[in-house]
């Protein structure tokens, strides 16, 4: 894989993983809400309106071209595995941003994941 080709795979994981951020602390504005009939709409207004969860929609938007550009010099066979990596970012990302458990089991299976990553791009 050629330095191009890896880093528009780190960039569309990257991307991913801040959309999932951005969408989580936009989620947190509103706290937890009853799925009622009543306040569905309010909640989705509320929602639509959060600077973070529309950034994050953007980040969506870029990564889904940077990823056809991935695609266009990485087998997907290889490319798509490296998406995983997106959950060791976020998870680390999560522990630091907004204090969700690090537990032993999250760390091994981080592990597992960079193994099988590592396995699967030397392939």
């Amino acid at each position: 894989m050629t330095l191009i080709a890896f880093a528009l795979v780190l960039a569309g994981v990257l991307l991913n993983a801040c959309a999932q951020l951005l969408i989580k602390a936009g989620a947190e504005t509103a706290g937890q809400f009853a799925f009622t009939a009543g306040n569905i709409w309010r909640a989705g207004l509320h929602f639509a309106l959060q600077w973070q969860i529309l950034l994050g929609l953007g980040c969506y938007a870029v990564s889904v071209v940077v990823w056809i550009l991935a695609l266009t010099r990485v087998q997907v066979s290889i490319a798509y595995p490296m998406l995983s990596l997106g959950y060791v970012v976020t998870a680390f990302a999560a522990w630091w941003l907004f204090g969700e458990a690090m537990t032993v089991q999250k760390l091994l299976g981080i592990a597992v994941i960079i193994v099988g990553v590592v396995i699967v791009a030397r392939s």
